[in-house]
């Protein structure tokens, strides 16, 4: 288990402009991922360093924005004014989360400017729009290879730290795990929420030093 990525919302100027803010930020021009056709979203990624990528996602005026979770979600989030919608942890095997979660996951699929398609399967989402500080989960059909974050791969920024309004007692619970650092190659910092749950920040290294979003 590890972590995938992280996804933040478009802003009320749209995605493109919402990753033209982020990419000032972190020094990482972001290329075109896609629509996401199953779900009505489309994102922008930024290739990072140790297997993970940020994404900037917007919702569709389509009718699966609509009817599925993760388009539900993005939504929300953007018609919040957007920002950190949440993260998504990598597994090897779905079967224990399925069985865990007592439903199944989805397939998802979309193709980045490589041309190549991408699929997985994923689910989660629906324990993320009920508690925003819960990530959900991934598994790549391809191999690592085909990652995210292995097209124009940037190893230069680098997460490092997740700041999270929720408990960890919690997130260890929805993980099915009682390590201590279940999430081993970043830190996450807690806080006790103040309203709603969920990503506050998410800390960077960069070329230039430490840089937070």
């Amino acid at each position: 288990m590890k972590l995938d990525h992280v996804s933040y919302a478009s802003e009320p100027d749209g995605y493109r402009a919402t990753a033209e803010r982020i990419s000032a930020k972190l020094g990482v021009v972001p290329y075109d991922g896609g629509v996401h056709p199953r779900f009505g979203t489309r994102n922008l990624i930024f290739p990072l360093a140790n297997g993970h990528y940020l994404e900037v996602v917007e919702a569709l005026e389509h009718p699966a924005a609509l009817s599925t979770p993760f388009g539900q979600a993005v939504r929300a989030r953007s018609e919040l004014g957007g920002g950190w919608m949440g993260w998504c942890v990598s597994v090897d095997d779905l079967a224990e989360v399925e069985a865990r979660l007592e439903r199944k996951a989805v397939d998802g699929n979309r193709t980045p400017e490589s041309g190549l398609e991408l699929r997985w399967l994923q689910i989660g989402v629906k324990g993320l729009i009920a508690d925003p500080q819960l990530p959900f989960f991934i598994k790549w059909s391809a191999d690592s290879s085909q990652h995210p974050s292995t097209y124009k791969t940037n190893s230069e920024v680098a997460i490092d730290t997740l700041q999270i309004a929720g408990d960890r007692d919690r997130l260890r619970d929805w993980l099915g795990t009682e390590d201590a650092k279940p999430i081993p190659e970043i830190h996450i910092d807690w806080s006790a929420p103040h309203g709603t749950p969920g990503i506050m920040s998410v800390s960077f290294e960069t070329k230039n030093g430490p840089t937070t979003i």
